[in-house]
């Protein structure tokens, strides 16, 4: 009769993601795991055919858990708001994961930064439509030049270098979506792209008092 493997599968998982959140998915190697399963590479080796295997289901696991955050913004009262917040909260608790996601995805394994930024624009839309009375297409460029702000603020969150608080970051975010709404709601063929910039900015340079170089 065979020995009884010891280890399942999921707790292989588990243990290997444990590894990526605290030392980041790059050390999530046989040894490693291996070390934090009992010191021996047959379990893993055993559930898995090699270390590729693993790594695929250990990022599969992180991008559930960003999805997750994520599903949480969307019940908020503002779901993109909510959305918002969250993001940066991910990049706040999980600052290696976050890392895996967006700034070092591992090479040769599938869904990385694009493709979780295009699920993530499907969840957001249909509240994004809704909320704000928008078309698929502003909704789409609506999000797409909010998450390109969250990802910087996001980005200093993570490195622990941001120099704004929570509260601070969810009025930014705030101040920016109202910024955006006014200019889809107000200025004609902005969602498109078809306007004359340099007559708004004209206009608005009188109203504000400052010159236009």
């Amino acid at each position: 009769m065979p020995p009884k493997v010891k280890y399942q599968k999921d707790d292989i998982i588990t243990a290997a993601l444990e590894i990526a959140q605290k030392k980041g998915f790059e050390s999530v190697t046989a040894r490693t795991v291996a070390n934090a399963i009992g010191g021996s590479v047959a379990p893993i080796f055993t559930c898995f055919e090699n270390m590729d295997d693993l790594r695929t289901e250990v990022f599969k696991k992180i991008k559930e858990k960003y999805f997750e955050y994520i599903e949480t913004g969307l019940k908020e009262t503002v779901p993109f708001l909510g959305v918002w917040k969250q993001y940066a909260k991910f990049a706040k608790e999980e600052p290696e994961l976050y890392k895996a996601l967006f700034f070092t995805p591992p090479s040769g394994l599938p869904g990385g930064g694009p493709e979780i930024l295009r699920y993530s624009q499907e969840l957001v839309r249909p509240s994004i439509m809704s909320w704000y009375n928008m078309s698929a297409e502003a909704a789409d460029k609506y999000f797409r030049d909010m998450w390109l702000v969250s990802y910087g603020i996001s980005a200093l969150v993570m490195m622990g270098n941001c120099p704004f608080s929570d509260n601070e970051i969810f009025e930014l975010g705030t101040e920016i979506s109202l910024s955006l709404c006014k200019a889809f709601k107000e200025i004609p063929g902005f969602d498109v792209g078809g306007y004359d910039k340099n007559q708004l900015f004209r206009e608005l340079a009188k109203k504000n008092n400052f010159t236009v170089v």
